[in-house]
């Protein structure tokens, strides 16, 4: 099987027996779908989302980025940093069918496909279906096609492990594309600022510097001993990312505990209406993960990190699987307002569907991972 193989590359010259894996990773997917149906939003900044004091930016068009303005911020502050941001109410049936054309396109090149968003997967395209054998022209032909049936943009990265993969393929948005051949891993991740890493957000980023590491080269200098006594259970994934090692296979058919997501915000929120926003946003992109799953589960579990970085989890059973989009977001809504006035702003909220009948199989998006698309 492609996706049991040791990894790494091709370009034009390949090295047989190496893994080739390429990062799709759609431009500011929601707000391009937007401006692609509606011609009066092309060229302005975007904000898809909520407006006034109680919304909250689920994303952001490239040309409101430039602003500052990020997922997950609250709107007046977004308003604030671009007067003349546009507020658009997100339409989650259209990013879905956009979603589906994409998937479309990923199956006619591989099987092995491992999606993390609605915008988003890792493709093994070790063995392709075509027989094209380079992975880097596979790519711009994904590019290519993507453009041409969605007339949408899409970044890839193209390395030999997924973890290069996908810093390749944020490495030149929008609309570009970084291919990073075996043997450069190494090198490449040595340049990085250490918040570039999967998983360093500011405090962990803060924390690094005071002990002297900013770039991946000063991760590499750190051995294991050191890390594991500042970094616990993160150290072993720190250390093999310092040097671009990760042995992970594209898992096209992982078994589903639970259906899920979780957005990390730029800004802390405390406010009951900015939570109670935050919330609606979440509901919505997490039941087209589950109606994407075909997931039928009977336990609804909110998950909110504190700026401390203390985890509060609740969680209420049914004695019937959820029967709709409704009933779930009723009982996530219950769960936060319980929860009401929190004692101190949060930095994270989470929200998964658990409890599942059977044993589904992993289908596009998936579980329990941060809401990456936004």
């Amino acid at each position: 099987m492609a996706n049991t193989m040791p990894t790494a590359i091709d370009e034009d010259g390949e090295t047989p027996g190496l893994r080739k894996i390429i990062h799709v990773d759609m431009d500011a997917f929601f707000a391009s779908v937007e401006q692609r149906d509606n011609p009066g939003l092309r060229g302005k900044p975007v904000a898809v989302g909520g407006a006034g004091g109680r919304g909250v930016v689920a994303a952001a068009s490239y040309e409101a980025r430039k602003f500052g303005v990020r997922s997950a911020m609250p709107s007046v502050t977004a308003q604030r940093l671009c007067p003349d941001l546009v507020f658009v109410r997100p339409r989650f049936d259209a990013y879905k069918e956009a979603s589906r054309q994409i998937r479309r396109v990923f199956e006619h090149y591989t099987p092995i496909i491992e999606p993390l968003s609605l915008d988003e997967a890792y493709l093994d395209v070790t063995e392709d279906r075509l027989g094209i054998g380079s992975a880097t022209r596979i790519a711009q032909l994904i590019r290519q096609e993507i453009r041409a049936k969605t007339s949408l943009t899409a970044s890839a990265g193209v390395s030999y492990n997924k973890f290069l993969a996908k810093l390749a393929s944020d490495q030149n948005k929008p609309d570009g594309m970084c291919v990073i051949r075996p043997g450069e891993g190494a090198r490449f991740v040595s340049d990085l600022p250490i918040r570039r890493f999967h998983g360093v957000g500011p405090k962990a980023e803060s924390k690094m510097h005071k002990l002297g590491i900013a770039t991946g080269a000063d991760l590499a200098a750190k051995d294991i001993g050191f890390l594991r006594q500042h970094f616990g259970s993160m150290a072993d994934y720190l250390f093999r990312a310092a040097r671009g090692i990760d042995l992970r296979p594209v898992a096209a058919h992982r078994l589903r505990k639970s259906v899920g997501g979780e957005r990390t915000f730029s800004e802390d929120i405390g406010s009951g209406p900015a939570l109670r926003e935050t919330l609606e946003t979440i509901i919505g992109i997490v039941w087209e993960r589950i109606e994407a799953a075909q997931a039928r589960g009977r336990t609804v579990t909110l998950k909110l990190k504190f700026t401390d970085f203390r985890i509060m989890t609740r969680a209420a059973s049914l004695p019937h699987p959820v029967t709709g989009k409704e009933e779930f977001a009723a009982v996530a809504r219950a769960l936060l307002e319980a929860e009401l006035p929190l004692p101190e702003p949060i930095r994270l909220m989470g929200l998964t569907l658990g409890n599942l009948e059977g044993q589904q199989q992993d289908r596009p998006p998936r579980d329990d991972t941060q809401l990456s698309l936004l």
